[in-house]
């Protein structure tokens, strides 16, 4: 099948136009029936309507090789077993929540995080260069910040992260990941104004990192604080298809990486010492490889754990796992395997590589959205759930790694919309972004 008209979706489409504000929450987006969950969805990706949104869609015109002999993938590295009270037995029950609307009317929301500084405030990225606060459940108009003139948008690119620095409070930090009008990607630094808690200031600007892409997709974008107190940040492969310079297996870039900084040490950072090339052999900043296009990782706000949602090229979406306290150098496995699956080329012998703990094909969507752990107090039987989705389709699963160490997984909702990111609160509540302009709640089913 030729792949030119997912191309042209994905170049020509206008972006959305949003309605005028409105704060009032409309009807919660349900559940799907119990059969629904043990069935595909009817529709094939190529009959979404998709807007130029964030994760890539299939690539146009790269198929993948036939499958090759491989050296079998490593395991990902056993995690220690968490508390039983730390999460559940088994996935909830499909019906026993709803996401809750609770802030409407914003211009492609792609992104939520929170300071954590006892305000209760959530904050929404708009990929054209805009974050508002929404504080108790009312979006703020005036934006926390707006960079809208520097930054380049849309497609694949535009603001597309955001994190506070743990000691927000003290300090004011935030972190963000940009692409420019010169298709730079941009990691900054910014500051809260000393007058105005819901103002930062444009003009404290630090850069850390201005890094080219050479094709305006796969940008990746995510920006996270780890337990640790490092910076993580997400780049995809650099885009095209199929990975063609060989970025995702090259330690000599930052592209199809997750980078591990120390902003604390350094002016604008240092690198840490434990990073697995720190001391030599390639860029020092990396910390695992193998990616193609990492769109939204977080972690367990209790175990530490960490989840990386990785874009697929023709035929898989896949969740990866590394438990808490893993050394860096995690490989992945781009562009050598899509998911479990060989892709192209032969891995060198002795190469571990790690498989996914979830993937789903492209008769259940096109892109996947990585998510959040659940850790609030509104949805006990939830507790340790990990809930992702799906940008075309707007399919959101649940995935459960029990006491023992066993994994479950179930469709859990079918939005309807393009699912464009999560987010937590301060209070571990989980928050869903609809790229057509609302952010929702998960809430308990009336």
């Amino acid at each position: 099948m030729s792949r030119l008209p997912v191309l042209i979706i994905w170049i020509v489409l206008p972006v959305l136009l949003i309605s005028a504000c409105q704060n009032a929450p409309t009807a919660p987006l349900q559940a799907p029936d119990e059969a629904a969950t043990q069935a595909l969805p009817t529709s094939s990706p190529q009959n979404f309507e998709t807007p130029t949104g964030i994760p890539s869609p299939t690539d146009p015109g790269i198929s993948p090789t036939a499958e090759e002999a491989s050296p079998a993938p490593a395991e990902a590295p056993a995690a220690t077993t968490a508390p039983a009270a730390q999460s559940v037995q088994s996935l909830p029950a499909v019906g026993s929540a709803v996401w809750t609307p609770v802030a409407s009317g914003l211009e492609l929301p792609i992104g939520l995080a929170s300071p954590l500084d006892g305000s209760g405030r959530l904050f929404v990225i708009e990929q054209a260069g805009h974050i508002h606060a929404i504080q108790d459940s009312v979006l703020q108009q005036e934006p926390f910040l707006d960079i809208s003139a520097n930054v380049g948008c849309c497609g694949e690119r535009g603001l597309l992260g955001l994190a506070f620095h743990p000691r927000y409070t003290e300090n004011g930090y935030f972190y963000v990941n940009y692409t420019d009008r010169a298709s730079h990607s941009i990691v900054a630094r910014y500051q809260v104004s000393e007058d105005d808690p819901n103002r930062a200031q444009p003009s404290s600007e630090l850069r850390l990192l201005v890094i080219d892409q050479p094709y305006p997709n796969h940008n990746g974008g995510s920006v996270v604080f780890g337990p640790d107190g490092y910076l993580y940040l997400g780049f995809g492969d650099g885009g095209s298809g199929g990975d063609p310079h060989g970025n995702g297996q090259s330690t000599t870039t930052l592209l199809g990486k997750i980078l591990r900084l120390d902003v604390d040490s350094g002016e604008p950072y240092a690198i840490p010492s434990d990073n697995p090339l720190a001391n030599g052999g390639g860029q020092p900043e990396i910390w695992a490889t193998g990616l193609r296009n990492p769109w939204r990782f977080a972690f367990d706000p209790l175990t530490d754990d960490l989840y990386i949602a990785d874009v697929g090229q023709n035929a898989w979406e896949e969740v990866n796992f590394l438990p808490a306290g893993s050394p860096g150098g995690a490989n992945f496995g781009w562009n050598y395997r899509e998911g479990s699956h060989s892709y192209t080329g032969r891995p060198p012998g002795g190469l571990a590589l790690i498989d996914p703990v979830a993937e789903y094909g492209h008769n259940q969507g096109c892109s996947v959205t990585g998510g959040e752990v659940y850790r609030g107090a509104r949805l006990p039987q939830w507790q340790g759930v990990y809930l992702y989705g799906d940008y075309c389709s707007g399919l959101v699963w649940g995935l459960l790694r029990t006491p023992d160490g066993a994994w479950q997984e179930d469709l859990l909702f079918e939005t309807g919309g393009n699912v464009s990111s999560f987010g937590l609160d301060e209070a571990g509540e989980v928050y869903l972004a609809d790229y057509n302009g609302t952010v929702s709640r998960l809430d308990p089913a009336p």
